[in-house]
Formats: structure tokens, sequence, C-alpha cells
């Protein structure tokens, strides 16, 4: 098991690392046979497990090495990913490069995935506005997630935001209590729990969301010692 890490950052929740259980499969998933990364996305393209892929452009799957030690998971593709096919590639993804970047951690060294594989979106105008995926959309797309982590085996797993952490762990997380947290799961993977870059995005205040990028940045900080570990 590893142990929470303990930082100089004030934000951290002081809680210990505990097991949650590992997420069930839904019961009517079948196995599709894929045995690589490169194939489970082939498969993934066809996804119909819940109804978000009638208006979604596209699946956006998850990039990144076969054997990334680190396995990041954000909410759901936005905008541009799903006109792109690829996950952060929009302006929360601009903004979790370069705080990587500046924490050292390098991203063609990890695997980038979401909770949701299909943007789920409300039409305002021309412009398509991020709706929150539920609980049910998020356990129909959680055997997807379990599937690309079970082929990975990675050491150590990052929950961006609330719904990253309740595909990873089964259950609603209170993020800012648990932030800075590694809660290990029955299967052995330890899950580190912080917020979801687009929270930088949303705070207007240059002073509060310049904070709140530090804040962000000691996370990252955190996740490559443990990566190093």
């Amino acid at each position: 098991m590893i142990a929470r890490m303990q930082t100089n950052s004030p934000h951290h929740a002081k809680v210990q690392a505990r097991r949650w259980p590992k997420p069930e499969l839904p019961e009517t998933a079948e196995d599709d046979g894929a045995s690589t990364l490169s194939e489970l996305s082939e498969v993934a393209k066809a996804c119909r497990r819940c109804p978000l892929w009638r208006n979604a452009t596209q699946t956006v799957f998850g990039e990144g090495p076969d054997r990334a030690k680190v396995v990041f998971v954000g909410e759901q593709p936005g905008d541009q990913e799903d006109l792109a096919g690829k996950p952060f590639v929009g302006p929360a993804g601009k903004v979790f490069d370069a705080i990587l970047d500046d924490a050292g951690v390098d991203r063609l060294k990890v695997y980038v995935t979401n909770a949701v594989k299909h943007f789920k979106f409300e039409p305002r105008g021309k412009r398509r506005i991020h709706s929150k995926p539920n609980a049910g959309e998020v356990q129909a797309c959680r055997w997807w997630l379990d599937k690309e982590l079970a082929l990975i085996k990675p050491s150590l797993a990052v929950a961006l935001g609330a719904t990253a952490a309740q595909a990873l762990l089964g259950k609603v997380v209170p993020i800012m209590k648990m932030r800075g947290a590694v809660v290990e799961r029955d299967d052995g993977l330890p899950v580190f729990v912080t917020i979801h870059p687009s929270f930088i995005l949303r705070i207007r205040e240059p002073a509060d969301k310049q904070a709140e990028r530090e804040r962000f940045l000691q996370d990252m900080k955190a996740v490559k010692k443990l990566m190093a570990a």
C-alpha cells in the first residue's frame, strides 16, 4: 500500500490513506477480446453503453504509453476534444500541460483519459455548453476505464475532479476534503485525489486564479514524487 504523501501545502486535507472497494463492472458488460490499448480504442469507437454517443461527434479514448506508470483521469471530453478525438487538448488541457511541465512531469510518458468517453453538452445557440455526466453515465463508462487500467497496469492513478474520483473509487468523493490524499482501491491501485484543471479556468479573480494554479502545481509535484517512489 502507498501511504498518503505529506506535503507542506496547507490545502492538503490530513486524511490517512484508506481502502475503498474496486468499482464493480456492469452485469451487461461483455468481453471485447481486446488485448492492447489500440485494439480497445477501436472497439470503443462503436460504444453504445449509454445514450451520450448519439449527440457526440466521436468517442474520445485515452492517449499515452501502453505501460505508463501513472494514469490521469479527467471527467469527460469537452467541445475541442470531441472534435479532435483526443483528450485534454482544449483550454483545460493547455492549463494541464503547462502545469505538468512546470512540475517536471513529461506528458508523453503518462496516460491521459476520461471517466466518460463522449462529450455531454447542452446546445446554446451555436455553442455547445458542457453538462456534467450523471451517475448512470459514469457507471456505464467505468467499464472502459477499468479495461484501460487492466491493460496499462499503472502504479498510480490521478483523479482529476469529482467525476474521475467517483469512477475510480466507486463512490462520491469530497474533493476539497480529500485533496492531496492517496486512496488505495481493493485491487491495490493507489489513487491520488485532486481538482480538475478546468476549476482554475473558472476562477475570475487573477490573484485567486494564480493561487489555485500554485496549489495544483504542488499537487502535480507530489504526483511526480509518487511516480519516482
